[in-house]
């Protein structure tokens, strides 16, 4: 017991290195074969022309390949993952697997109402469908079935939704391209079989992980087909997305029907809750009561009266600070299988500040200084050490 509450101290950097496999969409791709001849077209012609696309109806296969240049998180703490006794098809855990690896999906869309993705994963397969009022997931490997109400007026419940669309991560781009950002026509592609443009999104900014962005635009209706992250550091993209087949044609409506195969498990979302609520805390699992307290034990040993965050800089280097209030963990404390995880995570740092250690992925990186304080942001070591010792 006493190496499970030493584990638990150590969540708290682990989790600030996982903010990245969060913060990043999905959705992958492919090679295009050719270059097609296509009309000249400005960069503020392509983004009006992806701002009008109203793209209400397809259906395809895309790929999801994401690499922030992490270790395995296999074997790492066990007990602490897994589901926790709820149904394997729940989707706030089953699509967690997408933030890492390459993936082949199904998708199909007939406007807000109607949705559905599949998850291939060799003979296995993984389904959540949006139909009207309900949401359903379906897990072949367990044959476990998950269902919920959707909120009226949603296309999906909050936080179960189907992953992001090559056109999803392009909006949330390009909403934030400012004065800090160039952005160019790059040449044409073939994508899925379409005729696309290359629209390209660099930093002005220096100290940004990210190299570029890179949107492949349908020719024809402004969709974007795929969506592709690099990072300054080289090698694989972080995000990789886009479609193999794509048919912009209405979906059958039988494609969005579901029923329970015979014999599958099938869990009730709101009414789980409600049980949960009804029950309190002497229906939890046996040992997870106790896991709990030592989780928020580990938690008010790191720290938890500190000053809240304060955001540094704009655009594309921008830094979250939070002050914990207390000194960070010393890592040749934590159990051996997490001090590993932790040491192939980061590097030691001075300066100015102080000494801390930065903990890297390819997109997301964060500074966490000996007195307490992290500095988190999407931006070079050398920017975060740079925020430290200038103490703001």
């Amino acid at each position: 017991m006493a190496e499970t509450r030493k584990a638990s101290r150590f969540i708290v950097p682990v989790a600030v290195a996982g903010v990245a496999a969060a913060t990043i969409g999905l959705v992958p791709a492919l090679a295009a074969s050719g270059d097609p001849e296509l009309p000249e077209i400005t960069a503020q012609q392509l983004i009006e022309k992806i701002a009008a696309s109203d793209t209400q109806t397809l259906s395809g296969t895309f790929k999801i390949s994401t690499d922030l240049g992490l270790p395995s998180f296999a074997g790492l703490m066990p007990g602490l993952g897994g589901n926790g006794g709820g149904s394997s098809a729940d989707p706030s855990e089953k699509l967690t697997e997408l933030v890492s690896g390459t993936h082949t999906l199904r998708v199909a869309a007939d406007g807000p109402e109607r949705q559905k993705l599949t998850l291939l994963d060799g003979s296995d397969e993984y389904s959540l469908i949006h139909n009207g009022a309900d949401v359903w997931a379906y897990d072949s490997k367990s044959n476990e079935v998950f269902h919920e109400k959707a909120p009226e007026g949603a296309g999906a419940p909050e936080g179960k939704e189907v992953p992001t669309t090559p056109k999803e991560l392009a909006d949330e781009v390009l909403k934030a391209a400012g004065d800090t950002t160039s952005i160019t026509v790059d040449g044409t592609a073939k994508v899925a079989g379409r005729d696309a443009y290359q629209l390209v999104i660099k930093p002005k900014q220096a100290g940004s992980t990210v190299e570029s962005v890179k949107i492949a635009v349908d020719a024809a209706n402004g969709t974007p087909l795929k969506f592709t992250l690099a990072s300054v550091e080289g090698g694989k993209p972080v995000v990789d997305a886009g479609f193999t087949k794509i048919d912009f044609a209405k979906p059958a409506a039988s494609d969005f029907a579901f029923k329970a195969p015979a014999g599958a498990k099938v869990t009730e979302g709101a009414a789980e809750s409600a049980a949960e609520d009804a029950a309190g805390e002497e229906k939890l699992p046996e040992g997870f009561e106790k896991g709990l307290g030592d989780l928020e034990k580990g938690f008010g040993d790191f720290g938890g009266s500190g000053e809240g965050m304060n955001v540094i800089g704009e655009g594309w280097t921008t830094i979250a600070k939070l002050d914990t209030g207390a000194p960070a963990p010393k890592t040749d404390e934590a159990p051996k299988e997490v001090q590993g995880f932790l040491d192939s995570l980061g590097d030691k740092v001075t300066g100015k500040f102080g000494s801390g250690t930065v903990f890297k992925t390819k997109l997301v990186n964060a500074l966490l200084t000996d007195d307490g304080k992290v500095y988190v942001g999407a931006v070079t070591q050398d920017a975060l050490v740079n925020a430290a010792n200038a103490g703001k």
